[in-house]
């Protein structure tokens, strides 16, 4: 009896082996979800605007952007950790969203490495120290020594705590020995509206925002964070050249599913999102946001992700960074 109940479960295993198969590799048949942790406009909405209107094409079913702001992206990013992981939802969210913002705003809400499933980078985009042309800084050095004087006055505009703009900040604080005072705006555009007006002195920016202002003069370039010079902005040195010889940094942007996502879903939908992200025409898009378009696959990116990790997360206790 023993025997005949084993055989039964076996063919019933067998028979249903070839059913689950076909659902997964007939994924995506109706339409899925790109959940975002902020709303529409800036680098991360770009980039999925992008992505999205690609998929579609490529696995011919719609992948509709859902900006769920709020809560340092927790909103957005505790949505798709509880969500069926039937290959129907996805995170896509940047450095703070993804890795930090549960420490920062002391909410257990999930943990990337338990909750999520990375799927592929999608684009990288290096960040500008620039000042308000008002004030005296020409160099990094000239902004580091005011920055060692007692009682200095030096205002810095970020668009909320543990964000990379404020982590940059943090960070060149530490290796320099400088301090200034932090200004926390909700959100790039009200931090970028005072430092263009001039009631902060300076800001770490994403090249896609602060390049135009740096154009019209509006603002000055002091340095740029990506390992090498900018084709945007060849005269600007990199913090390197500046003489901080190990610090480059970049916002990034990835998918992420929930924790449990079948394989074979994860994997298609990485494969897609490389053939896509290493099409020219895709990347020159992404260079018009002062971006650049660069996939990988799971494996790759959860290397990356772990790098970030421990890089990071020691200046965000070191520095007691906290949304209280």
């Amino acid at each position: 009896m023993k025997e005949l109940i084993a055989t039964v479960a076996v063919a019933a295993c067998a028979a249903f082996a070839p059913v689950l198969a076909t659902a997964q590799s007939g994924w995506p048949d109706k339409p899925v979800k790109l959940v975002l942790p902020y709303p529409p406009g800036g680098n991360v909405d770009g980039a999925a605007r992008i992505i999205s209107e690609q998929l579609q094409a490529e696995l011919k079913q719609p992948f509709i952007v859902d900006n769920r702001p709020g809560a340092g992206g927790m909103i957005a990013a505790e949505y798709v950790a509880k969500s069926s992981p039937d290959g129907y939802t996805f995170f896509m969210g940047a450095n703070g969203p993804i890795l930090f913002s549960p420490t920062i705003f002391k909410r257990n809400a999930y943990d990337w490495k338990k909750d999520f499933a990375p799927v592929s980078s999608v684009s990288f985009t290096p960040l500008v120290l620039q000042v308000h042309p008002s004030t005296p800084y020409k160099t990094v050095a000239d902004l580091v020594a005011e920055g060692k004087k007692p009682g200095n006055t030096l205002t810095m505009a970020s668009p909320g705590a543990g964000t990379q703009n404020h982590l940059v900040s943090e960070y060149l604080q530490r290796e320099s020995g400088a301090h200034w005072t932090t200004v926390h705006y909700k959100g790039n555009a009200p931090a970028t509206t005072d430092l263009l007006g001039g009631q902060v002195q300076f800001n770490f920016d994403q090249i896609s925002v602060a390049g135009p202002f740096i154009q019209q003069g509006r603002t000055r370039a002091l340095a740029v964070t990506s390992p090498k010079r900018l084709p945007q902005l060849p005269d600007v040195p990199t913090l390197k050249e500046a003489g901080f010889k190990d610090f480059s940094t970049e916002t990034f942007t990835g998918v992420l599913a929930p924790h449990g996502t079948p394989k074979e879903i994860v994997a298609r939908l990485s494969t897609a999102l490389q053939k896509i992200l290493a099409d020219k025409a895709v990347q020159a898009r992404f260079q018009t946001l002062g971006s650049e378009a660069r996939g990988s696959s799971p494996e790759q990116f959860a290397r990356f992700l772990t790098q970030e990790d421990a890089r990071w997360m020691p200046v965000i206790k070191q520095s007691n960074i906290s949304a209280e």
